[in-house]
């Protein structure tokens, strides 16, 4: 099936609003994105035609973006592009919605800080404690205490 990815790079424009549905958590916002350009004549970035998308987020990604997203805030929303005509009241409306796949803050413009998730789910994924990648493990230290020589393999993700 072939469908539209886009990748956008905006602000949010409303508070997320939540809601527990039937199939699942979902959660929607609109999302203001800004088209700036270098205007020669005044020599310095302006404003162009601001265009604005409805962010649909379902599942984990809902329950996490009502709780982390606020007005104002830069955002990067991945997803797929639904661009919908309707006739209202005799007019012709066409809306342009995200159905997201993913949505982080943009660290271009501030700092972030990363918290996991609950677990949910049950099985050995679940089980495992998350390695502490800031000190190093007692299989990597000397008798001595100190650290040894050897620096550990980076992981590869495949």
């Amino acid at each position: 099936m072939n469908e539209t990815m886009v990748c956008a790079v905006g602000r949010v424009a409303t508070q997320p609003v939540y809601r527990e549905m039937a199939s699942g958590p979902s959660a929607r916002f609109r999302l203001a994105v800004t088209a700036r350009y270098w205007d020669r004549e005044k020599n310095t970035w302006t404003d162009g035609h601001t265009n604005f998308f409805t962010v649909w987020a379902n599942r984990q990604l809902a329950t996490n973006t009502a709780a982390s997203l606020t007005v104002g805030e830069p955002v990067i929303v991945q997803g797929r592009l639904k661009v919908r005509t309707d006739v209202r009241e005799g007019q012709n409306w066409t809306s342009a919605d995200i159905d997201a796949v993913a949505i982080g803050h943009d660290l271009a413009w501030g700092t972030s800080a990363f918290r996991r998730a609950a677990k949910t789910e049950t099985g050995p994924s679940a089980t495992q404690p998350e390695p502490n990648w800031e000190t190093p493990s007692p299989d990597s230290a000397s008798p001595g205490g100190k650290q040894s020589q050897h620096e550990p393999e980076p992981a590869v993700l495949a």
